[in-house]
């Protein structure tokens, strides 16, 4: 008799349970979503020792791999992206390298501390004379990045510029004013005479020898040793030479980890170039086939990787208010900065330098 009853009170009751859970987890589903990470979008290595990039892409219908399973038109691709071939340092200066900076590594945490300013200048510079960015390591064992820098000898600034030498590349030295202390001016004065010496020996380590003790005896060096190879000719430098042309190599790996052409002789660098074509050759650039897109029906295409939109700009098109991830601007950014090549970053820290220079030159 009231067997009807109860079961109509319980399936009520059900009803009222069941409606209250699925609302409570309506309202905490976008507050336990995980946020995009950058991690989310690192680069794991495969068995072979190349990289595998994930990339993610407008227009992909991958709908799981983002937070609450909110749909984003991504793409994904897996690129394989070999490695590069790595500059390899002559066997006796990695050993003055690494000695060097276990010994010194006080005073280059100190140095790099307050480089910031100093590099940024230098940097902006030496990409106007186009020379390389690297040389900026230069000022660092010359003084430390210190405007106010005075030898005993009477060199003075970042870059250490005696007199006569100073005034020979357009540098004012007066008695209440010394423009080699002039961090702009000087790291100008700097890019001439290394673009004039790179003319004369073509060869960066000579150059760092050159700056250090004049052209003379480098000259002089290479008559006797009968070569223009320095790690043949330096028994013939003067010693301080020697020891700068190395203490630069070992700054340049403790700030950057690896090195570059500047730490390179010239044969050196030709031998690099001719591995570089070798693995292009064999590792030419990988094609990116896009997946379906299914909003659009449009079918399979092929991309090769450059072509793969990295816009420093980020400017959205007309009309793509509605386009998933151009709503977040920081998931774009996330996006774009992840996957851009070497060269691509390089340009856009340069871009983002210059508008923050001219904007430095408005407030002053």
């Amino acid at each position: 008799m009231f067997y009807p009853k109860i079961k109509t009170m319980l399936k009520t009751q059900f009803a009222k349970d069941f409606s209250l859970c699925y609302s409570f987890l309506l309202f905490a589903t976008p507050f336990t979503a995980n946020p995009i990470s950058y991690h989310a979008f690192s680069l794991p290595e495969d068995k072979k020792g190349s990289d595998t990039a994930l990339l993610t892409h407008p227009g992909s219908t991958n709908r799981n791999s983002l937070p609450g399973n909110v749909f984003y038109p991504f793409k994904t691709y897996l690129v394989p992206v070999p490695r590069e071939p790595q500059r390899k340092l002559n066997s006796k200066g990695m050993l003055f390298v690494k000695k060097y900076i276990k010994n010194s590594s006080e005073s280059l945490v100190t140095v790099k501390n307050r480089s910031m300013i100093p590099f940024f200048i230098i940097d902006s510079v030496f990409k106007l004379y186009g020379l390389p960015v690297e040389l900026k390591y230069l000022a660092v064992i010359e003084s430390e990045l210190k405007p106010s820098a005075l030898s005993r000898v009477g060199a003075r600034g970042p870059w250490q510029f005696m007199p006569g030498t100073a005034q020979d590349l357009g540098l004012k030295i007066i008695s209440n004013y010394d423009e080699r202390t002039n961090y702009y001016k000087s790291t100008r004065a700097a890019a001439m005479y290394l673009k004039d010496l790179y003319a004369q020996f073509g060869d960066w380590l000579l150059v760092l020898a050159a700056y250090n003790g004049g052209p003379k005896p480098v000259y002089t060096a290479i008559r006797k040793s009968g070569s223009r190879n320095f790690w043949v000719l330096q028994a013939y430098l003067p010693a301080e030479s020697r020891e700068h042309v190395k203490k630069f190599i070992a700054t340049h790996y403790y700030f950057e980890g690896r090195g570059s052409e500047t730490t390179l002789t010239k044969a050196e660098n030709m031998e690099y170039a001719k591995t570089l074509d070798e693995f292009a050759s064999y590792h030419p650039e990988p094609e990116i086939s896009e997946s379906r897109n299914v909003n659009s029906g449009n079918p399979k295409t092929t991309r090769k990787r450059e072509d793969l939109p990295v816009n420093h700009d980020a400017k959205q098109k007309p009309g793509s208010e509605n386009n998933g991830p151009d709503k977040n601007p920081q998931i774009n950014q996330i996006v774009v900065r992840q996957y851009e090549s070497a060269e691509h970053k390089f340009k856009r820290l340069m871009k983002e330098s210059e508008e923050c220079l001219k904007k430095s030159r408005k407030l002053i």
